[in-house]
């Protein structure tokens, strides 16, 4: 008998999953597909306040993200880093003013302590302007942080592990049936395979799914009222040399980032807003949208980019507690829980909430059961760092510096992606390895056997596709040639472990 089983694998999921196995409650997560295999691998990757959001009016949403910044840098140094954000002014969208008064409001509303304050530039004081348009000569810089968005996912499911919850991929729930004080979940492990389980209390963190999962229950009254709604990027070669990203304002009153991505060796581009109706397991951007964001980049860049620039795009589909807002840009970012029953046997639906938020999100589900589990342990996650993360004083520089001596046999490149990949796990990434020939077969892009190794037994990835696009990002530099020899490397064994 579990307490809590916790119906779907992106952010929201494995975070509720860590926080309720660290105060002492039986968990079981399952997710249907790969750990962040959807919606939580395709954000903008940025811990940020959502400045945007302060024209809604949404400044308990702002505060509570900004406040929440700091908070994860301190988590996980290696995967979250501050970022400086250019917002050239547009001279024919929002005044000069209105921007800098939300940008004060922005540097205060979170009691930043960490990140810098906003500043003016001008074209005059300032490189940053030299890709630009030459009709755009100030604009504002400010801060916020990226964030590896998927791997985030991954080490709060490994966080919850360590802690005692089981976490069950490719498993899909496929019905429950509540009887007095229990439900019993039906999970689907294989095509062929289905086995059941009990649990006290069921929270439905399901995405977009958490609409088809609520069904489930027999009864109509948990119906959540969701929204879907699809963002697509797109990803072209590098742009700009800078390290800053830019923040534009689109005609349409949409906002794209322009972001430097891997490195600096592409440059990232989105996000859109698109009601979404399609099939939740077959999401990808469209050629509008894929035009669309080339235009936005046009409107502001010199250098000017067509959509056969792009060399690779990703979409995902938020599942938004709809608001009745009458346009998919305004629908509010917060999240909303939504219970079917709270008291003999809890089912709890989590509609919305952005990946800055997520932790206090798993605070909130754990007190909104707290009536059902008197024996959970208090809020703890605050000030806990998630796996690879204890890094002294957050100096992600500073142990990047002592690690390399440690590791003078790998190559600099190779050890910066490791030692950003995994923090202080690379220790267990490389641990026995004392020359390059340790670390096993190369698959090409800096990947070998024992960094595979390792992603299967720590770090729940099964496929070619987990490993390349969702531990790390070296789908973008592997060739077609080299990927498919990934896949067929990992086939045979990954059978024999099932």
């Amino acid at each position: 008998m579990y307490d809590i089983l916790v119906i779907g694998g992106g952010i929201n999921g494995a975070g509720i999953a860590r926080d309720a196995a660290g105060r002492g409650l039986k968990v079981l997560l399952c997710e249907k597909d790969d750990l962040a295999s959807h919606t939580s691998s395709a954000s903008t990757k940025l811990i940020h306040g959502g400045l945007r959001y302060l024209e809604h009016y949404d400044f308990a949403l702002v505060r509570k993200a900004l406040m929440e910044r700091e908070v994860l840098l301190q988590a996980a140094p290696h995967i979250i880093w501050p970022l400086r954000f250019v917002l050239p002014h547009h001279k024919e969208m929002r005044p000069s003013w209105l921007i800098r008064l939300g940008l004060f409001v922005y540097d205060h509303l979170g009691g930043r302590k960490i990140l810098p304050a906003t500043k003016t530039l001008t074209r005059k004081n300032s490189d940053v302007f030299a890709p630009l348009r030459a009709e755009f000569t100030k604009g504002f810089e400010y801060s916020d942080c990226w964030v590896e968005d998927a791997r985030l996912v991954v080490l709060n499911a490994m966080d919850a592990t360590a802690r005692g919850a089981t976490v069950m991929t490719r498993t899909e729930c496929v019905s429950l049936e509540q009887a007095d004080d229990t439900w019993t979940a039906t999970l689907k492990v294989d095509a062929t395979t289905t086995i059941d389980i009990q649990a006290r209390a069921v929270v439905n963190a399901a995405g977009p799914w958490v609409d088809h999962i609520a069904s489930q229950t027999g009864t109509k009254t948990n119906a959540p009222t969701v929204r879907l709604v699809k963002g697509s990027h797109i990803i072209v070669p590098k742009m700009f040399d800078d390290e800053r990203c830019f923040f534009f304002q689109a005609g349409d009153g949409r906002i794209i980032f322009a972001i430097p991505y891997e490195d600096s060796r592409f440059t990232l581009i989105g996000t859109t807003d698109l009601q979404f109706e399609g099939d939740l397991d077959s999401v990808t951007a469209s050629p509008e949208e894929i035009q669309y964001l080339c235009d936005v980049s046009n409107e502001y860049f010199e250098q000017q980019i067509s959509p056969d620039d792009v060399v690779s795009t990703y979409s995902g589909v938020r599942p938004l507690f709809d608001d009745q807002a009458e346009d998919a840009s305004s629908v509010t970012r917060d999240y909303v829980l939504k219970f079917l029953d709270q008291d003999s046997a809890p089912f709890l639906s989590v509609i919305g909430g952005k990946i800055t938020t997520y932790r206090k999100l798993a605070e909130d589900v754990l007190k909104q059961l707290g009536g059902r589990f008197p024996q959970a342990q208090k809020p703890w996650t605050e000030k806990r760092h998630l796996p690879g993360g204890d890094i002294p004083n957050a100096d992600f520089e500073a142990f990047e510096t002592l690690s390399a001596k440690v590791y003078p046999w790998l190559d600099a490149n190779i050890h910066h992606r490791l030692a950003r990949t995994y923090g202080t796990c690379i220790e267990t990434v490389l641990a026995g390895a004392n020359s390059v020939a340790d670390l096993g077969h190369h698959y090409g892009g800096g990947l070998y056997q024992q960094e595979v190794d390792y992603l299967i037994e720590h770090e729940f990835a099964r496929t070619a596709e987990d490993i390349v696009w969702r531990r790390t990002k070296l789908g973008l530099h592997l060739t077609p040639q080299e990927l498919e020899k990934l896949r067929d490397r990992l086939e045979e064994p990954l059978v024999a472990q099932l």
